[in-house]
């Protein structure tokens, strides 16, 4: 919902702000005061293209500000146009582009009048409104659960009959890379374990020679392990006089341990270290044949692996390309049976649902006393290729203004009051199962009075307990209903025009509403709109 909205220099407008209740909130004034220009500002929030012409009269600039909250998410943003058509946009603190505010903004908010009521005019959404209010989210997901499906079932026959269909000179190519890699087999493990061996018999010699000069070092004659049992045997012997002593001879013996333990650890190594002459070459041949797949297929043994693969895979696609395209095939038809399935199911309840939605529209409208005029929601299959992720149906409103006319698409209505009121009679149905939480109505009271005001006011009214409603009108009997009260004034200031955005409370609205009854504050209108006005509170 929008919080705030902060406009400066925008058309007439200096300086103005609204925060519109969370329900329903009115502007009011007389035509050519400026709330076309609140609209403006509105639809640059909302992403809309930048007029340069929308820019006050002498300033470098217009600026926009806004505060939303959608779902619990706070989003401030800034739009400034210049003189010369150029838009900068800042969206909660860093710099943001037109579109990211089509893509955050816009999809929350419905700008409804006879230029800007797009979305209502187009047949994709008018299947996602037949969707969310049937409810048919779950047979939605299995179509398109089951449409993944067939289109990667057919993507997979598609690659079968590519590799089947492969070249003499892609098969011998393909061939000759799987006899290379399988002439050597090659295992990850074996080649990391072999390396290492290697390393080792290449350098069995110094190997040995360290091993045996250790074994000396420590357990030869004169070698450590005798020297520091003479060391031990020196401190047990003065540990008789001094205990100091003792508990030194004690650390020794457990360094003696450590040192035998080595010593035999030495002593096994130095005897293990032997590599047959052939075992080595045999290892040197292994590892040689390793380095030469992995320049051509490598740089690792899980890369070679991989091209094996997909060399045997094309290969057996020619080989065995009869029976690999029957298996696709074979699932093809599994998928697309499914999905005709599913197809049906989805199709037969927005049929089932579309009479009702339409009837609830219409019923509706016949509050808003439109007359005759009525609304029919058609459901029409597709042929099998148009078929999408949304379903195998056309979903399409279309308006019929009165018994003796023909229905049209709503894109094809005249009259933007007409249109509007269709638009709120759709979200009136819709309650709360539509994705926009703000609706922003002008041209709605277009021709409108009477008791039709009074029913236009009625449902506006109950419009705003499900959504947040912002109406431009000029019907008294929807301004006494509003939660909040704005008065759009046209005024002059040393031959300056500008315009001012007042909220009215308490005798101020009694006045202006008194004004929209009469176009005075006469006695007369005042009771009226006090009586206006207590019939809302009631």
């Amino acid at each position: 919902m929008i919080d705030e909205i902060h406009v400066r220099d925008l058309a007439l407008i200096v300086e103005a702000t609204i925060a519109p209740a969370a329900g329903l909130t009115v502007l009011t004034g007389e035509t050519g005061a400026g709330k076309t220009a609140l609209l403006t500002s509105c639809k640059l929030l909302m992403g809309a293209r930048a007029d340069r012409t929308a820019v006050r009269e002498g300033e470098a600039e217009s600026c926009v500000e806004g505060r939303f909250f959608f779902d619990d998410a706070e989003h401030v943003v800034r739009r400034r146009v210049t003189s010369d058509g150029r838009s900068r946009v800042q969206m909660d603190g860093r710099m943001a582009s037109v579109g990211e505010l089509a893509e955050v903004i816009a999809p929350s908010i419905d700008l409804c009048s006879q230029h800007d009521s797009q979305e209502l005019l187009r047949p994709a959404s008018h299947l996602r409104m037949l969707d969310a209010w049937a409810d048919t989210d779950a047979l939605v997901q299995a179509y398109q659960q089951a449409f993944d499906a067939a289109q990667a079932a057919a993507a997979h026959l598609d690659k079968v009959r590519a590799g089947t269909q492969a070249s003499a000179e892609q098969l011998e190519q393909a061939s000759f890379i799987l006899r290379q890699i399988e002439a050597v087999a090659p295992d990850a493990k074996e080649y990391d374990e072999l390396t290492a061996s290697l390393k080792k018999a290449e350098n069995v010699e110094a190997l040995a020679r360290a091993a045996q000069g250790a074994r000396e070092a420590l357990g030869g004659d004169g070698g450590a392990l005798e020297r520091a049992g003479a060391a031990l045997a020196a401190l047990e012997e003065g540990a008789r006089a001094d205990e100091a002593l003792g508990q030194m001879a004690d650390s020794l013996r457990e360094a003696i341990f450590l040192l035998e333990d080595a010593s035999r650890e030495v002593s096994a190594y130095a005897e293990g270290v032997e590599f047959e002459p052939g075992e080595l070459a045999r290892m040197q041949e292994r590892v040689a044949a390793y380095q030469g797949l992995l320049r051509s297929y490598g740089p690792t043994v899980a890369d070679a692996l991989a091209r094996a693969d997909e060399a045997r895979s094309r290969v057996q696609m020619v080989d065995e390309g009869e029976r690999l395209e029957a298996e696709a095939q074979a699932q093809v038809d599994r998928a697309e049976a499914a999905l005709a399935q599913h197809a049906a199911a989805l199709s037969a309840a927005r049929a089932d649902a579309a009479p009702a939605f339409a009837a609830k529209m219409c019923a509706v409208m016949a509050e808003l006393e439109m007359g005759s005029a009525e609304v029919s929601c058609a459901v029409e299959p597709l042929p099998r290729a148009q078929w999408g992720p949304t379903g195998a149906d056309k979903v399409e409103l279309a308006f019929r203004p009165a018994q003796n006319m023909q229905a049209r698409p709503l894109s094809r209505i005249a009259s933007g009051g007409e249109l509007s009121r269709v638009l709120l009679a759709l979200h009136v149905v819709m309650e709360d199962k539509d994705d926009v939480s703000t609706l922003v109505f002008d041209e709605i009271d277009a021709g409108v009075g009477g008791a039709t005001a009074v029913a236009l006011a009625d449902v506006l009214e109950r419009l705003a307990h499900t959504h947040q409603v912002l109406v431009v009108t000029h019907l008294a009997q929807v301004a006494a209903r509003a939660a909040k009260h704005y008065v759009v004034r046209k005024v002059e200031d040393e031959g300056v025009a500008r315009t001012q955005l007042v909220e009215v409370r308490s005798e101020a609205r009694e006045q202006e509403i008194a004004r929209m009854l009469s176009g005075g504050g006469t006695e007369a209108s005042l009771v009226h709109a006090r009586e206006l006005l207590a019939r809302s509170k009631d």
